[in-house]
Order: structure tokens, then sequence, then C-alpha cells
């Protein structure tokens, strides 16, 4: 099980009242929402390995060169990005619990979590959970090995599975294409344009005629007509830079630089003493005690 650990501490922040404080005042509620978050995934999916990925770099330079407006509209100044002062240094304490609990943390300088994820998937030889609020990670999921999407839109404990005939049925593209689709379609909550004129339905159109990103475009400069939706060829042309640049932002990284890391499942913390330190100066028993039980269950 892979945890795109900012989108669920993201969550657990806005779904959690701010009044959820430590004895000292300060803001707990995303820290005590993440751990009864793992405790319920645990719990319900009992995964045997369990990496939680973190963003070393929330809009990667490579990212940015191919496409500018990617995640401009974020940006609070220099390239930090917009973060509610009350999550600021909850995220800290975050990765404080989670090293102390012994789940693995990982990370990769220039990268987003999703490339983590990504790379944790590329490399994992069996079944992969990834649990994220994220559709970007759609493009992930395999039937045949399976990996699969646990997304959290409606909630921890009430997660979509989302595999290949999910992203059949929503989409109607086929299962493995969505990350061909996005670029198409575009999105703007990543500052990424798509192609004008081209919504959900036509993109699916054009991916579902010819089957990739790839061979749409491999056609579309070869003079082709056949296959395209009224209008969508002329507009896919006058696209044609912003598709060659666009790939490279949708799609997360394979091969992410990673430390070796021990993703078994810790049956007990890897640092009780902080864990407790950290228990008390922040107000954590009830949710590490939860928590600690089903490790140690």
């Amino acid at each position: 099980m892979v945890l795109d650990t900012p989108s669920l501490y993201f969550r657990a922040f806005y779904g959690i009242p701010e009044s959820i404080m430590a004895p000292d005042g300060s803001p707990v509620n995303a820290v005590r929402g993440l751990i009864d978050m793992i405790a319920t995934l645990v719990r319900k999916h009992s995964p045997a390995e369990l990496a939680a990925t973190m963003d070393a770099d929330w809009r990667p330079a490579f990212r940015v060169a191919a496409i500018p407006t990617y995640k401009a509209h974020r940006v609070a100044h220099g390239n930090t990005e917009v973060v509610p002062d009350a999550l600021v240094p909850q995220i800290a304490v975050i990765q404080e619990v989670l090293d102390a609990l012994g789940i693995a943390r990982l990370e990769s300088a220039g990268y987003e979590a999703d490339d983590v994820i990504g790379t944790l998937t590329h490399r994992s030889g069996g079944a992969v959970d990834i649990v994220t609020g994220d559709r970007d990670l759609f493009q992930l999921v395999d039937d045949a090995r399976p990996v699969r999407v646990l997304y959290t839109a409606r909630g921890i404990r009430n997660l979509q599975i989302v595999d290949e005939a999910f992203v059949t049925a929503k989409y109607g593209v086929p299962g493995r294409a969505y990350a061909d689709f996005a670029t198409l379609r575009g999105d703007p909550s990543d500052g990424l344009p798509g192609v004008s004129g081209v919504g959900e339905k036509t993109a699916a159109a054009l991916i579902t005629r010819f089957g990739s990103l790839e061979a749409l475009l491999e056609a579309l400069d070869a003079g082709v007509t056949d296959g395209f939706p009224a209008g969508s060829r002329t507009r896919l042309a006058t696209a044609r830079d912003y598709l060659s640049a666009a790939p490279a932002v949708v799609k997360v990284a394979h091969d992410a630089p990673l430390p070796a890391a021990d993703l078994a499942l810790p049956a007990k913390p890897r640092d009780p003493e902080a864990l407790v330190r950290l228990a008390d100066r922040y107000g954590l028993d009830g949710p590490l005690n939860r928590l600690l039980d089903v490790l140690g269950g």
C-alpha cells in the first residue's frame, strides 16, 4: 500500500475542525486525522508493506520547463506552495510521527509524491494499492498485476476502488490510457490548459479511435483526416506544441531515485521514546493507540 501523504493530510486538515488542538494550543487536526486514516486503511486492507510518500518538490523544475503554467496559480511566493498557516507546522509533526512509528517515509529531490508513487509501483512485482484523492494517479491502474487506486473522494471509510474497468466506465477510454486522455482534456487545478475546444467526450473519442496520444500525433503529422471528430483536427494542430510538451508533465515518473527503505508494516514503533514524547506534546494518545493496536494485531 502506497500513501499519497500530502493528499491525505490536506483532506484531514479540511475535514477535521481546527479547534482540535494540542495541549499547548497548536493545531493538530491534520496530524490526528492522518493517523486515524492510516489505522483505518491498515485495519481494512491488511497490507504487508506500507509506504508514505512525500513531496520533496511540489512543482518540479522539469514540469515547469515543459509547461510554465503548471501549478502557477498555487504559488505563494518564489516556489512556495499556498498552504494554510495552520497546516504548515503540522507537516513536520507528521514526518516525526511516521519516523517514530517506523512507517517508511519516502521522497525524492526534484520530484513530487506522485513520482515516488509511480516509481514504487513500477518497481513492485506484485499487487499495489495506491491511496489518493488525485485523479492523476489513475494512469497507474493495471488489472494484470493488479495495481488499484483507492480513491478518497467520498472519504476514507467509503473508498472507490479504481481499476481499468472503472476508468473505462467513467471516462470512456481504455483502462491504462488515462494520462493521454487527461493531456487532451487538460486540468485547470494543475494549470494544464489541454486542447482548446476538446472536452472529455472528444478526448475520449480520440484516444479510443487512435489508441494513444502518440498514435494520434503520428496520424495528425501524417495528414490523416479520418477518425477526427468535427473540428478537432484543426484544434489539435493549433495545440501541437502543447501536445509535445504536456506528456512530460502529466505522466508520473517511473525512475525517481529513492533511498533504500524497509517497507514492512511495523509491528512495534521504531522509536518508542520519541513516539511517547510526540504523543504527550501534541495530545496524540488516542489516535496513536488506535494505530498501534492495529499494527500490533
